[in-house]
């Protein structure tokens, strides 16, 4: 019986196995907890990250304009996506991790559509 942490792994590298960024076009990575969504826009090649976000849900620190679950999984890609402009980055690959394409993490995609990121 295989443990949720090596479930959760296998379906990472599963997805991580197809995608690969660059410099022009960074994968753009997210991860999702109870407390926080984060995300990254990575460059593989030279492995460094070129720009990333943090938006706090809970917890002890709470950030003053905060908002919870898909609302601020929403201004987290809006977010990303702003920082990326300025670093003159247009497109991208989502990543999403061991996570599924729905709830936080579709808003997170959807955000950084509408801010002018293209996926």
């Amino acid at each position: 019986m295989k443990s949720k942490k090596a479930n959760q792994q296998r379906r990472a590298h599963r997805v991580r196995a197809r995608i690969r960024g660059s410099a022009v076009r960074p994968r753009m990575s997210v991860f999702r907890s109870n407390t926080r969504i984060s995300v990254q826009l990575i460059d593989d090649e030279a492995q460094k990250t070129l720009c990333a976000y943090q938006e706090i849900f809970g917890g002890k620190v709470k950030a003053k304009d905060a908002q919870k679950g898909v609302k601020g999984a929403h201004q987290a890609g809006a977010a990303i996506a702003k920082l990326a402009k300025e670093k003159g980055i247009t497109h991208a690959i989502f990543d999403r991790g061991r996570f599924s394409y729905h709830g936080q993490v579709k808003a997170v995609a959807e955000g950084a559509r509408e801010g002018g990121l293209t996926l």
